[in-house]
């Protein structure tokens, strides 16, 4: 038996250094909180098992809204960012999404660096093996070398390295990503604490030796320079550095795989885990889609230092043997060299039914989960997570109230509210779709949105802040410059250019309700003075979509009658009479805060609501 010592006092301990690791991490000791930074290995920091990028459709709104409550990955992948673009320009502005190809290794590095200049922060190559409690509240954490980090607060950030193990047609060993250790003992620690805990799987695919890639078979493609960057303290877009190329699968590639598919771990029941709907591996597209004679395959490069190639769009956990002929039947590829065969690879998570909108834990005190552990998918899903976690672990040590963001705040409050609210029966990934307040939850918006929330938990520090204001001011600027009526001598000739006839004076506004760019008006009328690009079109966007959002504000101040309506912690939902089974079992499971949580949980209809509001109103009882 390893005997125990005392590793050290610290007011909280992260368990992984992952994305959700890191930013929990930084939000603890940034709030003046002495951390523990717990990883597996130092080498992983930050580390992308899977695609080298930033961002995408809803996941770079998650980025931006990170960065404006003073997150850390919007400032990295500024710095290590290889090429930017926007998603979805041909679509309305509450869809379009930021996306960066970013250096794999520089990310780490750049983030490695951050946390080892952070005060308050210890970093430690160690395993944890046990979170230690007295019953109710956490007293510390137990590594695998018998140290005792004790501590009053834990946050759970594993990723996928829980009981981690990796398949790749016939093979398979217990593995983390990347070749990484697992971690095989925490699991049963959190079953211990009561923990529901599930088995889900997720997949990469292979990275080529980008010297053996036929590029002229490819269609390149070029990230923009008329962008703005992730962070609202980065200065300028960086400049493009690599491009990426398009091809796609054939006849031949299917035909590989629908001959080999009895070998695949998937369909031969190896793989247990429930692996992502929405990133389904190459095989999963051949059989779920039949009737499709092709499918896009993005080649992105991983860095700037190496030569290898992420074939994004080929996840697979088909046999080496299978995976090399399958990826020389593709243009550009015919002589390719694997230099990391792809693999699929099964991890434990935990059911967030058992976790608060605070990620907080329900049934022990100061104990605090985010990322892939919580049962999501994506390094901004994780991020985010991780930071409200560390804030909120933060904020319980300093007695002071928790950070919860709403639906209709951001979409980081989306991800959250469908975890604890719905759970996830599959890998979570955050989507446009899944937000009914989107054209309020713009990433154009998000330091208006967020920014005073983040400086009031102590996130926020002084330089971010006066950047906001500043933009604040600006923002006001031109909203004033854009309501002043123009008179109609001034404005006839010009909307008359857009096909426009006026008989009085009007507002550039209202041009821009008549599909007028705020660009157009600056050039022709010397407008704007002094308005950077990005609040000018901001500015734009209010007023093109101001009725809208007008009727938005009315829905969410409805939605938000109910959010108001807080539930007693102590409820007997079993004793009110007039609640189904169903709407009984669901609500005594998941407990929620409030009636407009309650509204959202499956299996509790408006017949149950109208019960808990009759209730409510016979005996009201706040939460403390």
């Amino acid at each position: 038996m390893i005997n125990r010592y005392s590793e050290g006092v610290y007011d909280a301990v992260v368990i992984g250094a992952g994305h959700a690791g890191c930013e929990a991490a930084l939000a603890l000791a940034r709030t003046g909180m002495n951390t523990a930074l717990l990883t597996l290995n130092l080498d992983s920091i930050a580390f992308m098992a899977c695609n080298p990028s930033i961002g995408g459709t809803a996941k770079g709104h998650l980025v931006r809204e990170l960065d404006a409550l003073g997150g850390e990955m919007g400032v990295i992948a500024d710095k290590t960012t290889l090429q930017i673009k926007m998603l979805n320009r041909g679509k309305g502005a509450a869809v379009q999404s930021l996306r960066a190809q970013a250096d794999k290794n520089r990310y780490h590095t750049e983030m490695k660096k951050v946390l080892e200049n952070t005060q308050n922060l210890h970093i430690l190559q160690s395993e944890a093996v046990e979170i230690l409690t007295d019953g109710k509240s956490v007293t510390g954490v137990l590594t695998a070398f018998g140290g005792i980090l004790y501590c009053r607060a834990v946050v759970v950030a594993t990723g996928v390295y829980l009981n981690g193990k990796i398949f790749a047609g016939e093979y398979s060993k217990e593995s983390g990503p990347s070749g990484f250790a697992p971690a095989n003992s925490l699991t049963a620690n959190l079953i211990d604490l009561g923990f529901n805990v599930r088995r889900f799987k997720t997949g990469t695919p292979a990275r080529l030796d980008g010297r053996t890639i036929d590029y002229s078979k490819c269609e390149i493609q070029h990230g923009e320079e008329n962008v703005y960057p992730f962070s609202y303290t980065t200065e300028r877009v960086p400049v493009e550095t690599r491009p990426c190329y398009l091809t796609y699968t054939n006849e031949k590639t299917h035909e590989i795989i629908k001959n080999n598919i009895h070998r695949s771990p998937l369909y031969g029941g190896a793989i247990k885990g429930v692996g992502p709907r929405y990133c389904p591996s190459i095989e999963d597209k051949v059989v779920r889609f039949a009737d499709k004679d092709r499918h896009q395959i993005f080649l992105e490069p991983e860095g700037e230092d190496t030569d290898e190639v992420y074939v994004q769009g080929m996840s697979t956990s088909l046999p080496h043997d299978v995976q090399k002929a399958m990826y020389r039947t593709i243009a550009g590829l015919e002589n390719c060299e694997i230099v990391r065969y792809a693999y699929a690879i099964e991890y434990d998570c935990i059911d967030t039914l058992d976790v608060l909108p605070t990620l907080a834990y329900k049934k022990i005190d100061g104990l605090y989960t985010a990322g892939q552990v919580n049962g999501t998918s994506g390094y901004e899903e994780a991020a985010v997570q991780g930071l409200i976690a560390g804030a909120n672990a933060s904020l319980y040590l300093r007695g002071e109230q928790p950070l919860i963001l709403g639906r209709d705040e951001a979409y980081a409050g989306v991800l959250i509210d469908d975890l604890v609210t719905k759970g996830t029966n599959e890998p979570y990934r955050i989507m446009t779709s899944r937000a009914e307040y989107r054209l309020h939850l713009r990433q154009d918006n998000a330091d208006f949105r967020l920014t005073e929330k983040g400086r009031k938990a102590g996130l926020v520090n002084d330089e971010r802040y006066a950047i906001f204001l500043r933009r604040k001011e600006l923002l006001q600027l031109a909203k004033a410059e854009m309501d002043e009526v123009r008179s109609p001598k001034v404005c006839a000739e010009f909307m008359a250019m857009h096909g426009a006839q006026i008989t009085g004076g009007i507002s550039y506004k209202d041009m821009v309700k008549r599909n007028v760019s705020a660009n157009e008006i600056r050039d022709y009328f010397g407008a704007f003075e002094g308005i950077p690009q990005d609040v000018l079109e901001m500015c734009e966007t209010d007023a093109r979509y101001e009725g809208y959002l007008a009727r938005g504000i009315e829905q969410i101040e409805k939605a938000k009658r109910l959010e108001d309506k807080l539930l007693p912690e102590d409820i007997d939902y079993n004793a009110i009479d007039g609640l189904r089974i169903e709407a009984r079992q669901k609500l005594s499971k998941i407990r929620p805060v409030s009636l407009g949580q309650a509204s959202r949980i499956s299996g509790v209809n408006p017949a149950d609501i109208a019960v808990l509001m009759v209730y409510l109103k016979n005996k009201p009882l706040n939460r403390a």
